[in-house]
């Protein structure tokens, strides 16, 4: 095994400063990060309070217990407690301001930026909050949005937050059908929504689609409208952004968040709609927050104004249809400052350009930077030189998500900006901002340790905090601790609190062996529900049909001896071949590493009684024909890397691979046409990135069909 060294750090992680806390406050010492999780999953009502002291969350009525009945689904936490997710944003506001930081940067295609301080980030709220009082929204209302990574939506949401309001986005990228699929399930009262968007390098008119929307959601009351200079023609609105937010007199001043209940519902997300109407999962605004705060030890936020974080900033890029987009938010809770972009991360169809977010990150001065694994490996793809995009010096660590990040991706990462500061270095460039005498009160999340601090200076490793988790519970199973070795293409372990296994066929827990990912104990963020679901049996099927009372993930992963997680892809997609299984990851792994093979896409079918096939989709550089040589190129790098078992039946050129608007490959819907079931049936276009691509799809899976009528019939 290729085990990196320890990380270095100019400050100390998070993760180390609550077990330092947890030693001094409780008397509680772990001999290694095993023992720490275990204890976090045995004991959740100790484990469980610990995060809520340790981040000095608050409440006006105390909780009788901190958990009750433990059986999944239905858990009960914290009962009696009150919280708000916006007043956990807003108070670091008075520290965070008077340290000099920024709480959100914001930058679009055109090169447009705005910064937003503090004090104008809540006023805005407040602003925002008190118009939609006045449109009508209660405690408990729905309000849709249908709005772009911009500042508006998150102060939208915070709003909506204050108010005790239920929010729930789609990225002005889908369709009006794939939109009004999950918008007219939860019967939103009040529509907020863009007028127009700029993206791929070109301004896109989305008034057509909000009048569409506005048509077909007759639970609308209101709308919102947010103005661009995008829009074709001008649509009528009830209210209008600018006014909303412009308020800033004595009454936003006093405004303050309401205290909420611990399982009020904060936000509406949606399942990957790939089959069937989209699952609205509903979550609460104590689970999500007690659940993030014990993820972001592992994220290893922490606020900008403390020393040991001073001038933190936080960027992953994502859409508003992708959960990364709750995870980029998460930021202001830790009272970092957020780093958003509004557009296309490759640049346009005509001019590619995989340097864009990279130039980004430079310009703003971005400590942390988290993209999706499918980005980075893109960039690789693509000859990327990270320090040609300017100053990377304070980037410390690299993000990634969405699917498995190869061992290769990640170590061209860690060269690409370990080069990027040495060029930073010899420049003189990438001096690290040093914090101020402290002063005031102690930043949340526990103060500083007395643990010696490392100090700038020398060339550092790159930390990459690789995650697997899910909308379903807006969090994390496996990833990343700044305090453990790194294994280039692993992810470093499980989540302080999430009881997480690998179960083979038998419903036994294994070690060392790719199994199904489970999770046997409850956490907070798991749904409170699905909108509309009698009974529960939509929930209960997703979730707890195969393993009655405990959570099945629908991932395969290895959990290694030392701790470390690779993750497989989905179970429901994997490779079976003569019997010995296999994630469809570790064949893209050994296929798309290949330098003529920009994408690739495998479904294994298989047959009651006959042989199974396994046709492998794969997109090739423009300049690549799918020819005998390259055919048996493929099939060496999969004997080489896997095994001759895997090689497929049939190797097939495409244009395109279907990807969900967040980016994951369709092999179970793919899969399933392939089996004969009709395309209505079995995907939603309207929930596709690439929608188009399908009726080559269609017409293959019609000539298999009469192939193997045919083959019957011989």
């Amino acid at each position: 095994m290729n085990t990196i060294a320890k990380t270095p750090a100019p400050f100390i992680p998070q993760i180390r400063l609550y077990q330092d806390w947890l030693r001094d406050k409780r008397g509680l010492s772990f001999d290694s990060y095993d023992a720490l999780w275990r204890w976090s999953t045995t004991d959740l009502p100790a484990f469980w309070q610990s995060i809520w002291d340790f981040f000095g969350m608050q409440s006006p009525t105390p909780h009788s217990s901190v958990v009750g009945d433990v059986h999944m689904p239905g858990t009960r936490w914290f009962p009696g407690a009150q919280v708000n997710y916006a007043r956990e944003v807003f108070r670091h506001a008075d520290a965070a301001h008077a340290a000099g930081m920024l709480a959100v940067v914001s930058e679009n295609e055109l090169g447009e930026v705005r910064e937003i301080s503090w004090p104008e980030l809540r006023r805005q709220v407040a602003s925002v909050a008190l118009e939609l009082r006045e449109l009508g929204v209660r405690r408990g209302d729905r309000v849709a949005a249908y709005m772009p990574n911009v500042p508006e939506t998150l102060v939208a949401f915070l709003a909506c937050s204050s108010i005790g309001a239920v929010w729930s986005v789609c990225a002005p990228d889908m369709g009006t059908a794939a939109v009004v699929d999950r918008f007219r399930q939860i019967e939103p009262k009040v529509l907020i929504a863009v007028d127009g968007i700029h993206y791929g390098g070109k301004p896109i008119d989305r008034g057509a689609v909000v009048q569409e929307l506005r048509a077909a959601l007759p639970s609308v009351q209101k709308l919102l409208l947010v103005r661009t200079p995008f829009a074709a023609a001008r649509i009528e609105a009830e209210a209008e952004w600018k006014d909303a937010v412009s308020q800033d007199d004595a009454e936003t001043a006093a405004f303050e968040p309401e205290w909420l209940p611990f399982d009020h519902p904060i936000w509406i997300v949606y399942s990957s709609g790939t089959t069937g109407l989209p699952k609205p999962i509903v979550h609460g605004q104590g689970g999500i927050l007690l659940n993030l705060y014990a993820c972001g030890l592992h994220h290893d936020l922490g606020p900008s104004y403390s020393a040991n974080n001073f001038g933190e900033r936080y960027h992953w890029y994502s859409s508003t249809g992708w959960v990364m987009w709750n995870s980029q938010l998460s930021g202001l809770v830790f009272g970092a400052t957020i780093c958003i972009y509004d557009g296309n991360p490759a640049g346009s169809r005509e001019k590619p350009d995989w340097g864009v977010l990279w130039r980004f990150v430079a310009r703003h001065k971005v400590t942390f930077f988290g993209a999706g694994a499918a980005y980075f490996a893109n960039c690789m793809k693509a000859g990327l030189v990270a320090k040609d995009c300017g100053d990377l010096s304070r980037v410390r660590a690299l993000g990634s998500t969405g699917s498995p990040l190869s061992e290769e991706v990640q170590r061209w990462g860690t060269a690409q900006l370990q080069a990027a500061r040495a060029a930073a270095s010899s420049k003189g460039e990438g001096r690290r901002a040093r914090p101020p005498e402290a002063a005031g009160p102690p930043p949340v999340g526990g103060g500083r340790s007395d643990t010696q601090c490392a100090q700038p200076g020398g060339e550092q490793q790159v930390w990459w905090y690789n995650i697997s988790g899910g909308t379903d519970f807006c969090g994390a199973f496996v990833g990343g601790n700044r305090e453990l070795p790194e294994v280039p293409g692993q992810m470093q372990c499980r989540f302080l609190g999430a009881a997480v296994e690998a179960w083979n066929e038998d419903g036994k827990p294994v070690i060392g062996e790719v199994g199904e990912l489970v999770c046997t104990k409850p956490i907070p963020s798991m749904p409170l529900y699905f909108w509309g679901d009698e009974g529960n049996a939509r929930y209960l099927s997703s979730y707890f049909d195969t393993y009655p009372g405990v959570w099945r993930h629908g991932d395969w992963i290895r959990i290694g001896e030392d701790g470390g997680c690779i993750i497989y892809g989905r179970s429901d997609a994997t490779i079976n071949r003569q019997g010995l299984r296999m994630g469809t990851s570790e064949i893209y792994s050994a296929v798309e590493g290949l330098p003529e093979v920009l994408d690739s896409m495998v479904v294994d079918l298989e047959y009651l009684g006959r042989e199974s096939y396994m046709p492998l989709f794969v997109v090739l550089r423009q300049d690549v024909t799918l020819d005998d040589a390259m055919r048996a190129k493929i099939e060496n790098a999969i004997k080489t890397s896997l095994s001759p078992r895997f090689v497929p039946n049939e190797i097939l050129q495409v244009a395109e691979i279907p990807r969900t608007l967040s980016g994951k490959k369709q092999e179970l819907p793919i899969k399933k046409l392939l089996l004969g079931q009709p395309i209505e049936r079995v995907v939603n276009r309207e929930a596709m990135a690439n929608p188009g691509c399908l009726d080559w799809y269609v017409a293959f899976a019609a000539r298999h069909a009469q192939a193997q009528a045919q083959n019957r019939g011989a």
